[in-house]
C-alpha cells in the first residue's frame, strides 16, 4: 500500500515527528526558553540542587520517551512533552559540567559539536538521509533524540559563552541568535539552500535564542534582566506550548483524516 502514496501523504501517516511549521518553531524557541527557566527554578528557587534537579528531570524524560517510542505515530502531547524535559536535561547537562566539574564553556561548546557530528555521521551512514520528513522507524527516531539531546546542549553551551563568557548580555545575545535565524531563513528560501542543512542549523540556534529570551525575562534588572522571575516565565510559556501543541494535534488529526480517504483512493486506481 505504501508504494503506491505519495511523499506528503506517507508523512502525514506514518512519520513520528511534527511536519515543521511556523507553530513548530513557536513551540521550539518557547520550550526551550522554558528549559532554562525551569532548570533554574528547580535548582535555585526551590532549592533542589543541580544533582538532585538533574537525576529528578532525567527520570521524568526517560518515562516520557519510553511513552513517545510505543506510539505508532506522531502524537502531539506526548512529543512536545519530550521536547520539553529533553530542553531541561540538555541545559543541566551543560551546567553540570560547567558548575560542578569546571568544564570551560568553550570547550563545552566544541565538545558537544563534536559530538552532534558524530551523530549526524553515523545517522547518516546507516540511514542516508537525515531529513525528519521520513522519521518512520524507531532507529530513525531514536538517531533524532540524541541529535536533539547534543543540540540543546550545544545551544546552551554557546549561548552562554556568547551572553555572559564574552559579557554581551541577554538583549544583545537575543538579537544576535534572532538575527542569526533569520540569516538561515533567508539562505533557505531565497537561495534555496539545502533544507535538511538549515532545519538542524535553525534548531541548534533556537536553543541560545530561547535561553537568552528566558534570562533577559526572568532574571533581575541588576544582572541584566526584566525581573519577571522563574516562576512566572515558566507558567506563560508552558501555557503557550500546551495551547499551541493542542492546536497541532486537532491540525494534525485532520491532515490524517483527508490524508487516509486519499490513500484508500489510490490503492484500488493502482490495482
Amino acid at each position: 500500500m505504501t508504494n503506491t502514496l505519495s511523499d506528503h501523504i506517507r508523512t502525514i501517516l506514518f512519520n513520528r515527528v511534527p511536519e515543521v511549521t511556523l507553530a513548530f518553531w513557536v513551540i521550539k524557541i518557547l520550550s526551550t526558553t522554558t528549559g532554562e527557566t525551569v532548570a533554574d527554578y528547580l535548582n535555585t528557587t526551590l532549592g533542589l540542587g543541580l544533582a538532585i534537579t538533574s537525576w529528578v528531570m532525567t527520570g521524568l524524560l526517560i518515562v516520557v520517551l519510553i511513552a513517545q517510542f510505543m506510539t505508532k505515530r506522531y502524537a502531539s502531547g506526548v512529543y512536545w512533552s519530550v521536547v520539553v524535559l529533553i530542553s531541561v536535561v540538555g541545559t543541566l547537562l551543560t551546567d553540570t559540567l560547567t558548575d560542578v566539574f569546571g568544564v570551560q564553556l568553550w570547550l563545552s561548546t566544541v565538545v558537544f559539536s563534536a559530538l552532534l557530528a558524530v551523530t549526524f555521521g553515523i545517522w547518516f551512514a546507516r540511514e542516508r538521509t537525515l531529513s525528519i520528513h521520513s522519521i518512520f522507524t524507531r532507529r530513525r527516531e531514536a538517531f533524532y533524540w540524541v541529535a536533539i539531546l547534543f543540540t540543546f546542549s550545544l545551544g546552551t553551551a554557546a549561548g552562554d559563552l556568547i551572553t555572559e563568557g564574552f559579557g554581551l548580555g541577554y538583549l544583545v545575545g537575543t538579537i544576535l541568535f534572532a538575527a542569526l535565524i533569520g540569516v538561515i531563513a533567508i539562505a533557505r528560501f531565497a537561495f534555496r539552500a539545502n533544507v535538511v542543512a538549515c532545519f538542524w542549523a535553525a534548531y541548534i540556534l533556537t536553543r541560545p535564542l530561547g535561553a537568552s529570551m528566558g534570562d533577559l525575562l526572568a532574571q533581575d534588572p541588576a544582572a541584566g534582566g526584566l525581573g519577571l522571575g522563574t516562576t512566572v516565565t515558566s507558567a506563560v510559556f508552558l501555557v503557550v506550548i500546551i495551547g499551541v501543541a493542542t492546536y497541532l494535534g486537532v491540525k494534525v488529526r485532520r491532515q490524517r483524516a483527508l490524508a487516509t480517504v486519499e490513500s484508500d483512493e489510490l490503492v484500488p486506481a493502482a490495482a
